[in-house]
């Protein structure tokens, strides 16, 4: 969803827009509210964004800052489970599916039970596409 909001306080708005949403359809879930220069900073954090193929690469925007050794946990426990490439980011795990992310085992369920928090991804061509609606 694209909004303007005059008062951004961004850690607010993600619980409002996430209460309105179980209020109104009875579906618990968070929103990732990101301002434009922060869907540009995880598009120049990632190492994989102009490296690897833009429908496989994706940032997974997370609703917290997970701690150093959640991302490793992550990683350690990914080993041998896949071709994707995994890295850290700010509020986001960085992702890059290789061969795809229909047949991927590293699911967002996967990433949040080892991160501690949920999150959703786009992949680098939506979130181009975002950044050029936004302006």
């Amino acid at each position: 969803v694209l909004f303007s909001h005059d008062e951004r306080p961004s850690d607010g708005l993600a619980e409002k827009l996430a209460y309105v949403v179980a209020d109104r359809f009875d579906i618990e879930t968070f929103a990732a509210v990101r301002s434009k220069q922060e869907l540009e900073a995880a598009l120049a954090e990632s190492p994989f964004a102009d490296v690897g193929e833009d429908k496989f690469v994706h940032v997974h925007f997370l609703e917290c800052q997970p701690e150093p050794e959640a991302f490793d946990k992550l990683i350690a426990d990914h080993a041998g489970r896949g071709a994707e490439k995994l890295a850290p980011g700010t509020r986001a795990l960085h992702i890059d599916f290789v061969d795809g992310a229909a047949g991927s085992k590293l699911t967002s369920g996967f990433i949040a039970r080892r991160l501690g928090c949920r999150g959703t991804a786009r992949n680098i061509r939506s979130i181009r596409r975002i950044i050029e609606k936004m302006d």
